[in-house]
């Protein structure tokens, strides 16, 4: 498993880095699509849509991501605004109450709003490849956040922080997450990392927020394994389970950070 895990990151990172620093913004646009129809298919499948409701549902979403980069749409503020809402709100009340998903209007009207914002939010904030640094910056937030609570987690952890929704996180392990980030946010202000001009104070709350939807947005997508009785989205990553995944926290992250900026600046 562990030999499984480290080729597949040698073959997925290294394609990260090169269409985030390489690839056009039509290959780039594509790529990012990719990722989001993949976490999509996933999605339909924990809940429940049979082959009949996935094809139209994905083929649809497709044909609306290409006609959107075609035609150089942008969400609007009042859609990020919704967003935003989503994850500040809805997804703490949907983590407490414990909602289920299912194959009808409603869920995949839940699917758009998971993947759709974020195949926006990976084009929004990257707008060429010599402006990649801030996306990657964002992401490096995530992957430190996730590592740090890990490995804190792991050494330190005795409180659990969802022990029904994911039993191995810890309130320990969060709290080492965050100190982690705010550190992170603090050397990527100074070096102009962020793509946006704010005091420390405010660095820090938007650090602070960020790590706390990185952390509701795993616990979210383990509700939604949890709810459909699957241990991985899928087993499209070796080592790794699918790329929902791979990619919850960052749905979350660059879905509210993508959303602070088109409200605010």
């Amino acid at each position: 498993m562990l030999k499984q895990r480290i080729l597949t990151a040698l073959i997925l990172l290294p394609l990260m880095l090169a269409m985030l620093f390489f690839a056009g913004n039509t290959l780039w646009a594509a790529f990012a699509a990719l990722i989001a129809l993949l976490a999509l298919w996933e999605y339909s499948r924990m809940a429940g849509f049979g082959p009949a409701q996935q094809t139209p549902y994905l083929a649809g979403t497709a044909f609306f991501m290409l006609t959107a980069h075609a035609g150089g749409w942008q969400l609007p503020p009042f859609v990020w605004a919704i967003v935003f809402a989503f994850w500040l709100l809805a997804m703490p009340a949907w983590l407490n109450r414990k909602w289920k998903i299912q194959a009808d209007a409603r869920g995949m009207a839940i699917g758009w709003l998971l993947m759709l914002p974020f195949w926006f939010a990976l084009i929004a904030l990257r707008p060429s490849p010599q402006e990649a640094g801030q996306l990657l910056a964002i992401m490096v937030l995530v992957w430190l956040a996730d590592s740090a609570a890990y490995f804190v987690g792991r050494a330190l952890g005795k409180h659990k922080l969802a022990p029904v929704l994911s039993p191995k996180k810890s309130w320990e392990g969060a709290a080492g997450g965050l100190v982690a980030v705010c550190v992170y946010m603090t050397f990527a202000r100074s070096a102009g990392w962020l793509g946006f001009d704010a005091s420390w104070f405010t660095t820090m709350l938007v650090a602070i927020l960020l790590t706390l939807v990185s952390i509701g947005g795993d616990l979210l997508e383990s509700w939604l394994k949890r709810a459909a009785g699957i241990k991985d989205s899928s087993n499209l990553l070796p080592g790794h389970g699918g790329v929902f995944d791979r990619v919850d926290s960052l749905i979350a992250v660059l879905s509210v950070y993508a959303a602070v900026q088109a409200m605010l600046l």
